[in-house]
């Protein structure tokens, strides 16, 4: 139980230090604790170099967003750009969860799935939120097309 706590917090840490916060704006003053934002996030692709997502969301203020206890909505944007030479390290399943965070203390996450494409060459992101019993139809979408001189190597 000890090594999987261990195990768990070490993933969390990795999963956080992929992210790196462009900005934010408040949306809503609280009189106690940090107001209620709007982040943007850069996320790189790990396993496709030159591919940056931007996914803006809610982050809940107050006293409960300050201590870490509150849940963020479930309403997320995201933009995938080519931002360099794309180059694909590994062969890509067609459907791989890329990045993971959480929005609330326990059982909600905000998840980045890459889809490929075969047909067109392109690498669809899809943002969702889920719960541990039910999950949210709220998403978001974008496609990087990849130049048809290079093929997407697919496992």
């Amino acid at each position: 139980m000890k090594q999987a706590l261990v195990a768990l917090a070490l993933g969390l840490l990795a999963a956080a230090s992929q992210a790196e916060q462009v900005g934010e704006v408040d949306t809503a003053f609280k009189l106690i604790g940090p107001d209620h934002k709007i982040v943007v996030e850069a996320y790189d692709d790990p396993k496709v170099s030159g591919v940056t997502c931007y996914v803006s969301r809610a982050k809940t203020g107050g006293i409960s967003g300050a201590i870490g206890l509150a849940e963020d909505k479930s309403e997320a944007s995201i933009a995938c750009r080519q931002v360099g030479v794309v180059k694909v390290s590994q062969p890509l399943p067609r459907r791989e969860e890329v990045y993971s965070e959480r929005l609330s203390i326990l059982f909600k996450r905000l998840r980045v799935v890459r889809m490929v494409d075969p047909a067109r060459n392109t690498l669809v992101y899809l943002t969702y939120s889920d719960l541990l019993v039910d999950g949210s139809p709220k998403n978001s979408i974008t496609a990087v097309p990849i130049d048809r001189a290079a093929p997407i190597p697919l496992k």
